[in-house]
């Protein structure tokens, strides 16, 4: 029986290499991101090694999108193993102080409503399946003095409650979740991975030694093979 992960904030980098990876270990990949054509082209290289693949076009930070996302995928490629949550938000407030602080509740669309409810509508397929929720976090949401000054300094405030938020929503979803015997686990990522909008090098025009998203693929490969760990650090 074929077997289907759906990943969620699909782009270059991480996104791409867990489409690879679970795509090379026999999964059906349906993927998910606002961007139609981003979403043809990484079908299309998907389809050329071998891979069956398919587009769902929708906003993370819609539930009702997502919902009707992950149906379509169900429908078109049969039960769901796995939901791999790889998107993020929070880039438009920068600086909490000058921000209006209604605007602040927009920073959880993604990593908390979207993800929550991205998981409602998978539950039973991956219930049945046994399956796993795999959630991609940055360091920026970590209870650090250090991440905090970092997140203060490069303008990421937001990203850094909607990281700090997500990283919680995990650990209550593993809880929730155990009962039905579906595995979640986190991959914190702390540094700029290759082939991103990140990885365009430093102020002096040196590049910034960036992580492999194959290497971010691998340990979510790792995790969901073990299904013991709910967090991992890759740095």
């Amino acid at each position: 029986m074929s077997k289907t992960i759906v990943v969620v904030g699909f782009g270059p980098g991480i996104s791409t290499a867990v489409a690879e990876k679970f795509g090379a270990e026999g999964f059906s990949v349906a993927l998910v991101a606002r961007s139609k054509a981003r979403l043809a082209e990484g079908v299309q290289a998907l389809k050329a090694k071998g891979v069956t693949a398919a587009a769902f076009p929708a906003d993370a930070g819609d539930p009702a999108a997502i919902a009707a996302a992950i149906a379509r995928a169900r429908a078109e490629l049969g039960p769901i193993n796995v939901l791999q949550w790889n998107a993020y938000s929070g880039s438009d407030v920068g600086d909490l102080l000058a921000a209006d602080p209604a605007a602040v509740r927009g920073v959880f669309d993604v990593g908390v409503v979207g993800l929550l409810a991205a998981v409602q509508a998978a539950r039973a397929d991956l219930k049945s399946q046994a399956g796993a929720v795999l959630v991609t976090n940055g360091a920026f949401g970590e209870n650090s003095p250090v991440m905090d000054a970092l997140a203060k300094n490069l303008k990421a405030m937001g990203v850094a409650l909607a990281n700090a938020a997500k990283c919680k929503l995990v650990g209550l979803l593993s809880q929730a979740l155990s009962d039905d015997g579906i595995y979640v686990g986190e991959v914190t990522v702390a540094g700029i991975v290759k082939g991103t909008a990140w990885d365009s090098g430093g102020a002096d025009g040196q590049a910034i030694p960036g992580i492999e998203g194959s290497r971010i693929a691998n340990t979510f490969w790792d995790l969901f093979q073990a299904r013991g760990e709910v967090r991992a650090r890759v740095a």
